[in-house]
C-alpha cells in the first residue's frame, strides 16, 4: 500500500480492517486499494471505505447503551448514504434480534440467546441488493485508537 502512496499504513486483526492515510477521497481510495489488491494477490474483493470523522460519529450515534451488551452491538456499513437504501424493506420484528437505522450505518443488536441469527451482512445485502459490511462497534472503536 505505500508504493500505492499511502502513508502509515497498518492493519487491525485479520478481518479486512486497513488503516491508511491519504488527501486522496474515499472512492479514490476504494479504487486504488481495490486495484492493488487485486493485482497483487488476485482477490476481487468488495469493500466499504470509511474515515476517522465517520467512525467517530458511528461510535457516538449508538443507540444501544446501558441495558445492552456491548460487545453484542454490530454496525452495518455501505458505500453510499445509509438512508438511500430501501430501508421500507426491513422487518419490524426480529425476535431477540434489534436492529435500528442511524444517520451512519444500521446498529444491529445479536444477543447470544438469539436462537436463529436472523440479521446478518448476507441477508441484508440481499435484502437491499448492495454489499455491505460489518463489524462488532468494539471494533470500530478500536481502530479509532490506531
Amino acid at each position: 500500500m505505500t508504493e500505492a502512496g499511502f502513508q502509515h499504513v497498518r492493519t487491525y486483526i485479520q478481518s479486512g480492517n486497513i488503516i491508511l492515510e491519504s488527501d486522496s477521497d474515499l472512492e479514490e481510495i476504494r479504487e486504488r486499494v481495490h486495484t492493488l489488491i487485486k493485482e497483487k494477490i488476485g482477490a476481487d474483493l468488495k469493500m466499504v471505505i470509511k474515515n476517522k470523522n465517520y467512525f467517530e460519529k458511528i461510535v457516538h450515534e449508538n443507540p444501544f447503551k446501558e441495558d445492552y451488551l456491548h460487545d453484542r452491538v454490530h454496525v452495518i456499513l455501505y458505500q453510499g448514504l445509509i438512508q438511500s437504501l430501501p430501508l421500507e424493506k426491513l422487518k419490524t420484528d426480529y425476535g431477540e434480534e434489534e436492529i435500528c437505522v442511524g444517520d451512519y450505518c444500521l446498529y444491529l443488536y445479536l444477543p447470544r440467546t438469539a436462537k436463529q441469527k436472523k440479521l446478518n451482512t448476507n441477508y441484508l445485502e440481499k435484502l437491499f441488493g448492495v454489499v455491505l459490511t460489518m463489524r462488532k462497534l468494539n471494533v470500530v472503536e478500536k481502530l479509532l485508537t490506531k
